[in-house]
């Protein structure tokens, strides 16, 4: 086998590099996929609050980002993001028991994938 070969061999099982945008992508993907699928009629309020705590955690994370000042956004951007990150940590805690609660928290985290991805949200 050729050197050619064995690098393309080498290289061929690693993983896709992913940019910090991507990272943060593939994040609310899983995230919000889990909170899709526990809105399913039937699914255990069990599976519907761990879905909720995954969120929680996600946007907990992203605020702490946000606020620290080493934050490369601009101010406008971080503040809006920082003020969506309140009220999805304020919503998880009616989402329990309100359907609506749980499809807005669903909608913030598509919009952020949209912006994400390079849409900007407007598709």
């Amino acid at each position: 086998m050729s050197s050619s070969m064995l690098a393309q061999t080498a290289y061929a099982a690693t993983a896709p590099v992913r940019t910090s945008r991507g990272t943060e992508y593939a994040a609310f993907q899983k995230v919000t996929a889990r909170m899709m699928r526990a809105t399913v009629d039937g699914v255990p309020l069990a599976e519907r609050a761990a879905a909720l705590q995954e969120n929680r955690r996600l946007w907990t994370v992203l605020a702490t980002d946000l606020a620290d000042d080493a934050n490369g956004l601009p101010d406008t951007l971080r503040a809006r993001l920082l003020f969506l990150a309140e009220f999805t940590l304020l919503t998880g805690g009616h989402a329990l028991r309100e359907e609506g609660a749980m499809t807005a928290l669903i909608d913030i985290n598509t919009a952020v994938m949209r912006g994400l991805s390079g849409d900007g949200g407007m598709s």
